[in-house]
């Protein structure tokens, strides 16, 4: 089955008509992407969007063997003068399924926001699944590992579409996820490629023809990740997006729950609201036996409350119980959390504050928790396939 995609971006297309963004000031060349659209060998269109006739010749396709046209989009999508020779766009009922003359079945999925997704399977059984913008599938249920071989969807708006995919085997590790629907929610380019690979997804230009159940180059995803940042610099957001994908996740809290602690409070609130409803939470400082055991992926937040929790079970703050031996168990418990982070078989997306390029701390203890804070990220780091570093929001990429 061979997919020619005549479009890759949201409705109203990129750059959007009229926006001064600079997501949409640098979407230039083959970052500038039409309204989603797809053609399926030759038969099949999804989605009738203006100058699909022109996409499809510059792609090196035509419009005149298509027997069908469907739209997945909430609405019956823009006022489009349908082409000459073109069928009338359609719809099929949600769990409706539509055979055609070509040996293609498209089947309806229902979604949990309005649209509509189809399950297209061609005639020598490859299968792939297009949604909606801002879509994911309602009502999944386990499908015995029958994966997609390739799926189209809002990578960037819903990635818990992914997820849910995932979870019921929709989605295997050799399944093609192509992102479409593209905004300006995120830089095009390097930023793009960077937060879609943390998805296993991939985008593609504009008239690109991709051969359904062949690829084989699946985007690299890490299972050891280390996100670096200063204070309100986004790192706990780089680090929760790297796993919105995922369709178990726990959350591993170092800090506790300082009863009575206002401001912690908030913070906490804060950031359980933005984390996807089904991430469970562990409030612990535990971590080696969360390593060591399987399970789901762990993101824990954070490293630099680890240590704090560590430095006081050994007593560093104290100057002579940090030579007395303090010092001394504090490096077994670095070594045992790293040796952990070696050995161990799950995802893991950690975080860490950089503390250590700014003012000098004025008193003996903050200088060393500073000192030991850097050789904890550096022992971690060298243990991860990917490092970042945020700074303004912005991720910078230190490995992988």
């Amino acid at each position: 089955m061979e997919l020619t995609l005549l479009g890759t971006g949201a409705p109203s297309g990129l750059p959007r008509p009229d926006c001064p963004c600079a997501a949409c000031a640098t979407a230039l060349g083959s970052d500038a992407r039409a309204a989603t659209a797809l053609l399926v060998d030759g038969a099949l269109l999804l989605d009738l969007t203006p100058g699909a006739v022109f996409a499809a010749a510059r792609a090196g396709q035509s419009l005149g063997q298509v027997r069908q046209v469907l739209l997945s989009h909430p609405h019956d999508g823009p006022a489009v003068e349908v082409p000459a020779g073109l069928p009338q766009p359609g719809r099929v009922p949600d769990g409706r399924e539509l055979a055609l003359l070509t040996g293609h079945r498209v089947r309806a999925v229902a979604m949990d926001a309005p649209g509509t997704g189809y399950a297209v399977t061609g005639p020598d059984g490859q299968r792939l699944l297009y949604l909606p913008p801002r879509g994911a599938p309602a009502g999944l249920e386990e499908n015995g590992g029958d994966s997609y071989d390739m799926v189209l969807a809002d990578v960037v708006g819903r990635p818990d579409a992914l997820a849910k995919l995932r979870a019921v085997g929709a989605m295997g590790p050799a399944t093609d996820v192509i992102a479409v629907h593209l905004d300006h929610d995120v830089p095009p380019g390097a930023e793009l490629r960077r937060r879609l690979a943390a998805a296993g997804a991939r985008a593609v230009p504009d008239g690109t023809t991709l051969a359904v159940g062949v690829y084989e180059d699946v985007p690299d995803v890490p299972r050891r990740t280390l996100v670096l940042g200063g204070a309100r610099s986004g790192k706990s957001v780089e680090a929760e997006r790297r796993l919105e994908a995922f369709p178990d996740v726990l959350y591993v809290a170092t800090g506790g729950t300082r009863n009575g602690d206002g401001e912690w409070a908030t913070r906490v609130a804060t950031h359980r609201e933005r984390r996807p409803g089904s991430w469970r939470t562990a409030e612990t400082c535990d971590l080696v036996p969360l390593l060591t055991d399987d399970g789901p992926a762990l993101l824990i937040d954070c490293l630099s409350l680890w240590l704090t929790d560590a430095m006081d079970s050994v007593g560093a703050w104290d100057d002579a119980e940090w030579a007395d031996g303090g010092e001394r168990a504090l490096r077994e418990r670095v070594r045992e959390l790293t040796d952990a982070v070696r050995a161990t078989r799950r995802t893991v997306v950690a975080v860490s504050n950089e503390v250590g390029s700014g003012i000098v701390p004025a008193t003996a203890s903050g200088r060393r928790y500073r000192d030991e804070l850097g050789r904890l990220n550096a022992a971690f780091a060298g243990e991860c396939e990917h490092v970042v570093l945020v700074v303004a929001g912005q991720a910078l990429p230190l490995r992988g």
